[in-house]
């Protein structure tokens, strides 16, 4: 992931989404970031360096063994950036804070199949045995 002072929440988002497509974050300004509610999450337009003017422009990988506490940990720890990971859940995205223990590969994968349909013939019960 390339963090610059001159990326864009979106251009954050876009990179995390594409390593993990059943993943994404919204980030929170800098001040309220304890308090992650929708009327504290920025615009996907917002500068890194609005957040935090102290960014010092980097590139990291994002291993998908690591747990969505830790990496929301380290995004706070290391860059001054709050952020909170959501999951999809069919067609809505949920907090992931109830399995913030679980891997982001973890999580991406649940992601995954919770939008996969399938196609099962129905079972028609007709023979009982009854004792």
């Amino acid at each position: 992931m390339k963090l610059t002072k001159k990326s864009t929440v979106q251009d954050i988002f876009d990179q995390f989404n594409a390593q993990f497509p059943y993943l994404h974050m919204e980030f929170y300004d800098h001040e309220n970031g304890i308090d992650q509610t929708q009327s504290h999450q920025v615009s996907h337009q917002t500068l890194l360096e609005d957040l935090n003017p102290e960014l010092i422009d980097t590139v990291f990988v994002v291993s998908p063994e690591i747990t969505v506490s830790e990496f929301e940990k380290m995004m706070k720890d290391k860059y001054q950036l709050h952020i909170q990971v959501f999951r999809r859940s069919s067609d809505i995205w949920l907090q992931t804070s109830a399995t913030d223990h679980w891997t982001l590969e973890k999580q991406n994968g649940k992601g995954h199949r919770s939008t996969l349909t399938y196609d099962i013939d129905p079972i028609t019960i007709s023979d009982f045995d009854v004792e």
